[in-house]
């Protein structure tokens, strides 16, 4: 294991954890061939296949360009399927390929081993603690993202 200096700050800890939760994430996806941002991907697909790149977008709350990028690449690398729309020949509508179905599936089981390291050690109350905990953080940053959002350069 790396040496890791003692955090000085809470946010300083907060900051590792997430690098560190993030590298390990990585390293998880790049071993089913994919990158950090498509998981959620393949499992919104997964829980409804068939919307529209919109749809999507807006469920994993990215840019509609974005979408598409993250559509295309999948797409090449055999996850998922894009076929027009019946109603609207304008529009597309994406599915999961075999290899995304069985993929998806590899993710679940990928995430709550995921949820078991990160979290060993921990007892179920100490765990519902810490869940509120980041909730009340989360929201602290959401709220102030909002607030930084409206205020004028």
């Amino acid at each position: 294991m790396s040496y890791m200096p003692e955090p000085k700050s809470l946010d300083h800890l907060l900051a590792q954890v997430s690098r560190l939760h993030h590298e390990r994430a990585r390293a998880q996806f790049s071993a089913l061939g994919l990158h950090r941002g498509q998981p959620p991907l393949l499992l919104a697909l997964q829980e409804h296949e068939g919307r529209t790149h919109t749809e999507l977008a807006d469920v994993l709350h990215v840019t509609p360009a974005t979408m598409t990028r993250m559509v295309q690449r999948l797409e090449c690398a055999g996850f998922v399927q894009r076929q027009p729309d019946p109603n609207d020949q304008r529009v597309s509508r994406v599915f999961l390929t075999e290899k995304g179905r069985q993929t998806a599936e590899r993710l679940q089981a990928l995430f709550r081993t995921l949820d078991e390291e990160t979290f060993t050690g921990l007892s179920p109350e100490e765990q519902a603690t810490l869940h509120r905990l980041l909730l009340c953080v989360r929201d602290n940053l959401l709220r102030t993202a909002h607030f930084a959002a409206e205020d004028p350069p």
